[in-house]
Parts: structure tokens; sequence; C-alpha cells
């Protein structure tokens, strides 16, 4: 167990990419929140703190460790999570 977890939370590193890292002006965040938390508590998180994050989608895809998740998904220290853009091609 890592002190993060030993302390009741979990660090989480959010990364972005094409217009999204664009439109917020990083591409990676890490943020700390409780043991427990979901990735849609993340991303109400990252929105607080990132205002530009705001101009993201309300609900955007993610994967986490590059698995796709939904909102509910619980995460863990260390996760990587992706917030993914709309892809197209043909």
């Amino acid at each position: 167990m890592t002190s993060s977890t030993a302390s009741g939370r979990v660090t989480v590193a959010i990364r972005l990419f094409a217009a999204y890292a664009e439109s917020v002006g990083k591409t990676s965040v890490d943020i700390s929140l409780p043991a427990g938390a979901t990735v849609g508590e993340l991303l109400a998180e990252f929105r607080r703190l990132v205002p530009a994050a705001a101009a993201l989608p309300a609900r955007p895809l993610c994967a986490v460790n590059l698995s796709h998740v939904l909102a509910s998904h619980v995460l863990r220290d260390g996760d990587e999570l992706a917030i993914l853009p709309p892809l197209a091609g043909g």
C-alpha cells in the first residue's frame, strides 16, 4: 500500500489528447481524491480545479489503464485516466 492509499486518498493521472488537450491547455494533470472515488467524481473535481475543462463533454469517453470504463468505475491509486476525443475515419 502506498502512502497515498494509507492516508485514505488516491492520486490519478489524467491524460488529454488532441482537441481536448488544446482546449484545456494541458496534456496531463494529477489529481488526488478520497479512496473509493469514481471516474465521474474525478471528472467533476477536474472541472472544479481546471476551469477550462468545463469545455469538455459532460460524459466523455474514458479509459483507465487502457480499458474503457463507465463513470461509475472506482479508481485506485496510480491509475491513469485517458479522456478520449471522438474518433472519425473510414
